[in-house]
């Protein structure tokens, strides 16, 4: 026996969503059934509720029916997907020296990525109306419709209170702290707009496009040392204020009296961060003329086997491996993966990190653990923020809004 497929339940969002639509197109969007025939079997709704259910749908604009391109003989059966045109997703990952964006449909195809060269101590201002002058730029060049951007997820390096849309008394970043980031994109996109760490972002990326095993947790090496983690179950967990993973204010354990940026003393993120290891070897972090001078001339040093560059990044990936060791116990993921400019450098700074977490951590801990560099090149934050946006954009509430707008496919 069915159960009765009329049954809604109640969201918070602009319209009541059937649940027997909420499982048809859950169903299509991972991927669990391609065509009518697999979701009803998949389902265990009646194969007319599901006809109902796909029909409005893709009146909707929401999936398309076509042509399998399978080698069949007879006629070719239709399956099931996401129509491009059903909306688009926007991801920013906020830096430094500069910020990448990017807009994807919602099947997380990018459609297209750009870099907006605007430092971040400029102001969030600044940031923020360069990064919505880029999207809207990229919406009309691509020709995607603005009033179907579905949602855009910012990624800021510092302390975010994901509730509330904003950063949290960051350091290197004047003007952010409380400074409404999710509002004032909402306001320029007209858009849901989600902030997160910059790492809890990468972190997910790193399990949606580089396909890594959970739990999973990512180290970020750059101007700090930032961690992401992501559960078995696929979630980030941001702890009760969004304030797990800010790692970099551990004490290290060799215990340095190196002031950090947060007054204390000794924290391994200003005694081994990507900007630390620049400071200790006299490189400049950038010049007028090149912004990301210091990685440049670090990894020229290193390819060049430079006997105190080797040392310096070795001694900094201890520090970080003896950090790293501490969480694997906490934690027990089945993946780390080390992110940021000093991951990039042949193999010294994994090397070194795997040494120190084997030397320190348990076999239980690390029987089954791997430990290895991003292989997405810097994009991680941007598939991380694609990801996260389509999750919102397919959960109850997101699907009230996609019904309620029922904008019909694109001409």
């Amino acid at each position: 026996m069915h159960k009765d497929d009329g049954d809604t339940d109640e969201v918070a969002g602009p319209a009541t969503v059937p649940l027997a639509l909420r499982r048809v197109l859950g169903l299509v969007v991972s991927g669990a059934a391609t065509n009518r025939a697999e979701i009803a079997r998949r389902s265990g709704l009646a194969r007319s509720t599901v006809g109902q259910q796909v029909d409005h749908l893709v009146g909707t604009g929401i999936l398309e029916e076509v042509e399998s391109r399978r080698s069949v003989r007879g006629r070719p059966p239709r399956v099931l997907t996401i129509s491009p045109h059903a909306g688009t997703v926007a991801a920013v990952d906020v830096d430094t020296s500069e910020s990448q964006v990017a807009i994807a449909d919602l099947t997380r195809r990018v459609i297209a990525q750009e870099t907006v060269g605007v430092r971040i101590d400029a102001g969030p201002r600044a940031v923020l109306d360069a990064v919505t002058e880029r999207l809207q730029s990229l919406l009309e060049k691509h020709r995607r419709d603005p009033d179907r951007m579905r949602e855009v997820v910012v990624g800021l390096p510092g302390p975010v209170d994901f509730q509330q849309g904003c950063a949290v008394q960051p350091t290197g970043m004047p003007g952010w702290d409380g400074y409404p980031v999710a509002e004032h994109l909402q306001e320029s996109l007209h858009a849901p707009a989600v902030v997160d760490n910059d790492v809890n972002l990468m972190a997910l990326g790193e399990v949606a496009q580089g396909r890594m095993e959970t739990p999973l947790l990512c180290i970020k090496i750059a101007t700090g040392i930032g961690s992401g983690l992501i559960t078995t179950g696929g979630d980030v967990y941001r702890g009760a204020d969004g304030a797990a993973g800010d790692i970099g204010h551990i004490r290290a354990v060799s215990g340095s009296s190196i002031l950090c940026a947060c007054g204390n003393v000794g924290c391994v993120g200003a005694l081994a961060s990507h900007r630390a290891v620049l400071r200790g070897l006299g490189i400049a972090e950038s010049t007028a003329d090149d912004p990301l001078h210091g990685t440049r001339e670090l990894a020229r040093r290193i390819a060049d086997a430079d006997p105190t560059a080797l040392h310096a990044v070795r001694q900094a990936a201890t520090e970080i491996g003896e950090v790293v060791a501490m969480l694997v116990h906490m934690f027990n993921p089945r993946t780390v993966v080390l992110a940021g400019p000093l991951s990039q450098l042949r193999d010294d700074l994994v090397s070194a990190v795997r040494a120190a977490v084997y030397q320190r951590a348990l076999p239980l801990a690390t029987r089954k653990l791997t430990i290895t560099a991003s292989q997405l090149k810097g994009g991680s934050g941007l598939h991380g923020g694609i990801a996260l946006a389509t999750q919102d954009v397919f959960s109850p509430t997101g699907i009230a809004r996609l019904l309620a707008d029922e904008p019909g496919p694109d001409r």
